[in-house]
């Protein structure tokens, strides 16, 4: 008989199978086998226990009968799941299913799945950790709590099908006040004088901007009157320049720590364009195939073998001056973050992303990149540079020039682009320079950004909201529930519907969405996990005055002052006042006589669309009736105005004037997937299913013929994700 180890993932058993003998068997549980029913709450709210009572979903029984059939057949059983709340919570459930007492279970922890790492944890096996147990119990159950009493209440008073979360509200918080900013804000315009500089011995122009002014220092937005900056280029277009002072000091920049869940989510949407959602599914891969720690951390730690394996690989692979003299630790600032775990890292260093090219696919490549040179800099000399600082007079203005020189290269060997030499020729104090350009040059201040997935992780971790194990599934779901959509450059923008949950929410329920309160619970589930403190007390705390609340705003609020807003236009059927409701898919204007009069319409800059396109629109080719517009869950669309008698719905196209290069016969149109995220497809659909994400510029790429598309920050991009061209739009 053998030893039965189980863990969470198909991929994860097979990785481990190829490290132990014969005398094992590896099987998965295929994530959680017991879970909250979903047909009702599920939680003992009547006596005050707050006991959730589980069930196994209908389609894990039968990997639940396999995993019993096994473990008879057994002499041992190890639950070898990730180590983290949730992981220990599976082995917990996969002990009561397996009627195992959780003090007499074999819990194997690892933070990478190697052959060491694995055998290892098989010689220190321990009981099932209650504490990490709990702590996820008392998040299941407060989100349970808030979900099951919260959603109904939106259902009542906003519209069907919407929901509430516990971190989801509050990150769709974040999302409708950065879009309230951009909408208030309001443009300042500033000028800087600058010029290019000559020396008699040099070709090389030196570039400076003015910075002092009558002896005080000339602010980024000290000059907002064009007559002003005018004024001062006039007074100094004909003077006399020289050199009045130069500075010269040495700088050294250490390398960055090691990744965490959050920083490797940024780095990878900043530098790859990846969603956080993509990131942690990629780096779940990695992982489970062995090429990387655990991606569910916030420790900056790196361990001691790894220390001195990427020493040792740098030392061969670029010389010992570009080795660290001393062995580089990073102290970890998360109040939450275990030191016993480690930074996201490659499991061996020293097989560099060029070894691993034909194993794996081009996205994971992308990421394990960016994850070994970030490790493995981690141990590299630092980068040496000169700083030059050149101040220019004339009159009673001074201009500087600002230079850098790489000295020593160090760890930005593994980033050639991160550092940029800005030349400074050789001058003498004095030195008279002539002027061979001077202009103000007009900027204007720009309106804060929109979220992008990792300016959105990076506000909710400096907040405290939410967990390594959070952050991705946080933005997925506020996508899928269609409370955020995408803009064209990939930022969060919150739709009509998310705005009014929102606003409901924050007047209403302030708790729930509060920052404070939110980042408070969340230290409250780490004092669970700690064994500082029980679960029950801390949800019973949180659940009387909510629910107290619930009861009490079901009473109050009503559905048409949250939803509808009045208008000047006129039913063009029946001549009543035309409103704007809020339907489940957004904003939508309605006749006031409903239902006895069913006008709708849609709003906005769809309704512009919406009209042109059924101005443009023939009678229905079923029945020759009007069509219609009508709105659903895609958006607006043609219907025939004889429903429901005749059926006919005919899509509204929003047409880019780009032919489709796959089939030549179509044209790439807008459309909208399920999950509210705009792409372009073919319009002869299904017959041609040619598709992009972002939008076509008609082009080809010259490297590949793959159609071009744009890109964020003014950018064209080849639309196949293996061809790396790009240019400026």
């Amino acid at each position: 008989m053998k030893t039965l180890v189980i863990v969470e993932s198909p991929t994860k058993a097979k990785t481990i199978s190829k490290f132990l003998g014969s005398k094992y068997t590896v099987e998965s549980s295929f994530g959680h086998i017991r879970d909250l029913p979903k047909s009702k709450m599920g939680v003992d709210i009547e006596h005050g226990t707050f006991l959730p009572s589980y069930v196994i979903p209908k389609d894990k029984t039968k990997q639940v009968k396999l995993l019993k059939d096994k473990a008879k057949k057994s002499t041992a059983i190890i639950f070898a799941t990730d180590e983290d709340r949730e992981g220990e919570a599976i082995s917990w459930h996969l002990a009561h299913v397996l009627e195992i007492e959780p003090s007499d279970a074999k819990r194997i922890v690892f933070h990478e799945i190697t052959k060491k790492a694995v055998e290892g944890a098989l010689e220190h096996p321990r009981a099932i950790d209650l504490k990490l147990v709990d702590a996820q119990q008392a998040r299941r159950v407060l989100d349970r709590l808030v979900g099951y009493e919260l959603s109904p209440l939106l259902w009542k008073k906003i519209a069907r099908g919407l929901s509430a979360g516990r971190v989801q509200s509050v990150a769709v918080r974040l999302i409708v006040e950065r879009e309230r900013e951009i909408q208030s804000f309001i443009t300042t315009l500033y000028w800087s004088i600058e010029g290019d500089f000559l020396s008699q011995k040099s070709a090389v122009p030196l570039h400076a901007m003015l910075t002092m002014m009558n002896g005080k220092k000339v602010d980024i937005m000290g000059i907002t009157s064009p007559n002003d900056a005018d004024a001062i280029v006039e007074d100094i277009r004909h003077a006399s320049y020289a050199v009045q002072s130069i500075e010269q000091k040495d700088a050294r920049r250490a390398p960055p720590p090691p990744f965490t869940t959050s920083t490797l989510q940024q780095g990878a949407n900043h530098k790859l364009g990846y969603s956080s959602k993509q990131t942690m599914r990629l780096a779940q891969q990695l992982y489970e195939t062995g090429h990387i720690t655990y991606m569910r951390t916030d420790s900056v730690n790196l361990s001691e073998t790894f220390l001195h394996e990427a020493r040792a690989h740098i030392e061969h692979a670029f010389g010992k001056n570009y080795t660290a003299p001393e062995a580089r630790r990073f102290a970890t600032k998360s109040k939450s973050a275990q030191e016993a775990h480690e930074a996201i890292r490659p499991t061996d260093p020293s097989q560099t992303p060029d070894t691993l090219a034909n194993e794996l696919d081009a996205q994971q490549l992308k990421l394990y990149t960016l994850i070994w040179r970030r490790a493995v800099a981690t141990q590299m000399a630092e980068v040496l540079l000169e700083k030059t600082i050149v101040d220019i007079a004339a009159k009673q203005y001074v201009f500087r020039a600002n230079g850098v020189a790489i000295r020593f290269d160090g760890w930005s060997r593994l980033y050639p682009d991160m550092f940029k030499e800005e030349t400074v020729p050789a001058l003498a104090v004095g030195e008279v320079l002539s002027c061979t350009k001077i202009e103000a040059i007009k900027h204007q201040t720009e309106p804060p950004a929109r979220y992008s997935d990792a300016t959105l992780v990076k506000t909710m971790e400096e907040y405290g909201i939410g967990r390594p194990s959070t952050y991705a599934p946080t933005i997925a779901t506020i996508e899928d529930r269609g409370y955020v959509e995408r803009d064209d450059h990939k930022r969060l923008k919150p739709t009509d519907i998310g705005t009014v949950v929102n606003d409901m929410l924050v007047e209403h329920f302030s708790s729930i969405v509060d920052y404070q309160f939110t980042a408070k619970m969340e230290e409250n589930l780490d004092e669970i996990a700690e064994g500082k403190t029980d679960w029950q007390p801390i949800i019973a705390t949180f659940y009387s005055p909510f629910h107290e609340l619930i009861e009490k705003k079901t009473d109050e609020l009503s559905k048409k002052a949250l939803t509808e807003e009045k208008t000047d236009e006129v039913c063009p059927k029946c001549a009543s006042p035309m409103v704007i409701k809020m339907g489940r898919f957004g904003k939508f204007m309605a006749c006031s006589k409903y239902p006895e009069c069913k006008t709708t319409r849609p709003v906005g800059k769809e309704a512009l669309e919406a009209t042109e396109a059924l101005v443009a629109s023939e009678p229905c080719e079923k029945c020759g009736k009007p069509m219609v517009v009508k709105r659903g869950r895609f958006g607006a669309f043609l219907g025939c105005s004889g429903y429901p008698d005749c059926k006919t719905i005919k899509k509204i196209e929003k047409k880019t004037g780009v032919k489709c290069n796959k089939c030549g016969l179509g044209e790439f149109v807008e459309r909208r997937s399920k999950r509210g995220r705009n792409f372009y497809s073919c319009n002869r659909y299904p017959e041609c299913e040619n598709a992009l994400w972002s939008k076509p510029t008609g082009e080809l790429c010259p490297t590949c013929q793959s159609p071009l598309v744009f890109g964020a920050k003014n950018t064209i991009k080849c639309s196949k994700k293996e061809c790396d061209f790009s240019k400026g739009a």
